[in-house]
């Protein structure tokens, strides 16, 4: 018989609008020892689940792994299961309630991998020194856009540059003022104190951004989680891949933190709405453009190319060819390499033509 706690649960995200799933889902397993928890933490063998009072260790059965990959989906940091503990005081995942959202991308072959689940607000984590890229921000960006959460951009180490109030302004104008921006020392308690009107009891927070940029340190300040921090290079500031599996902390004031490894493939996984809204000011402009087919390319009475950032533009053109790559099967790309082969080969014989 499956009790609920909900304050209990509420401390580590529980919401109303999952409680509301539980009435219309298929009939629990009728054991005195099943419970709902979330997950905190993912391992290629095992999970780590919490059920607000403390964690414990479990797999999943192995129909419910079939059924999350037949749908393209794996368990995640943050999804809610219910898990029953058998008599061998084993604890497996039965089924999941489903996400009021889902973080994924996609990999080099169109692989969907998931990230995280039931976020409130994605922290873009990005450093002041060399890790500051902000093509690689609106990557970012349009990840969580394809998943409908909120994203707020935090530049961290702006104890270590004396620009940091200059690359606050260069970063909000490039995104049209739409999302808050924040520069922080995420070793300093008092400066990341901006974060608290997002660390409410019950919400969950998910890091993102490059090895090195310091989401492990920001958890460790924020939520004591004593997770490894390492040196990054001075050339060029990568980091070390010190954090290699997504988890789940707790802060004192009851919000969740997830931190996830820096992600090597950055490919959103959504379609071309979601990267129009990671892009809203160029489908703004893109409605007084002089043709209603313009590709914001070279063609004449442009409003995009008009007014919005040049950099900016060129890095929506090469996500929207990433995403339309991303979403080809494997079919279709192999013919679309044939189809540029040829082209390429045809182009090489016209040039050999031409001087001889």
């Amino acid at each position: 018989m499956l009790s609920i706690q909900f304050e209990t649960l509420h401390r580590i995200g529980f919401t109303n609008a999952l409680f509301s799933q539980l009435a219309n889902m298929p009939a629990l397993p009728d054991t005195p020892n099943v419970q709902l928890m979330r997950i905190i933490e993912v391992h290629k063998g095992r999970l780590t689940l919490h059920n607000g009072e403390h964690p414990c260790f479990a797999r999943v059965l192995p129909r419910l792994i079939t059924a999350l990959e037949e749908a393209g989906y794996q368990l995640a940091v943050g999804d809610w299961v219910i898990a029953d503990n058998n008599t061998q005081n084993e604890w497996w995942i039965t089924s999941r309630l489903s996400p009021a959202n889902h973080l994924s991308r996609r990999a080099f072959d169109g692989r969907r991998q998931s990230v995280a689940s039931n976020i409130d607000t994605a922290l873009l984590v990005m450093g002041l020194d060399h890790d500051f890229n902000l093509r690689r921000l609106e990557r970012y960006i349009a990840l969580v856009a394809a998943a409908a959460i909120t994203p707020v951009i935090v530049l961290t180490k702006a104890d270590t540059v004396d620009h940091a109030h200059q690359r606050m302004d260069e970063t909000a104008q490039r995104l049209n003022h739409r999302y808050a921006v924040l520069a922080i020392n995420a070793r300093d308690n008092t400066s990341v104190q901006q974060l608290a009107p997002w660390l409410n009891s019950g919400q969950t927070l998910c890091l993102l951004g490059s090895s090195g940029a310091g989401k492990s340190t920001l958890t460790n300040t924020l939520a004591n989680a004593g997770q490894q921090t390492g040196t990054i290079r001075e050339d060029d500031s990568r980091g070390r891949h010190t954090t290699t599996s997504r988890s789940m902390h707790f802060c004192a004031n009851g919000a969740c933190i997830i931190d996830a490894p820096g992600l090597r493939t950055l490919r959103p996984d959504g379609d071309d709405d979601c990267l129009h809204a990671a892009f809203e000011d160029i489908e703004q402009w893109a409605e007084h453009c002089q043709f209603r087919n313009c590709r914001h390319e070279s063609e004449p009475g442009c409003a995009v190319i008009a007014h919005c950032n040049p950099d900016r533009v060129f890095n929506y053109h090469k996500l929207m060819r990433d995403m339309h790559r991303s979403q080809q099967t494997p079919l279709e790309r192999i013919a679309e390499r044939s189809r540029w082969k040829a082209i390429l080969k045809s182009a090489g014989l016209r040039g050999k033509q031409k001087h001889e």
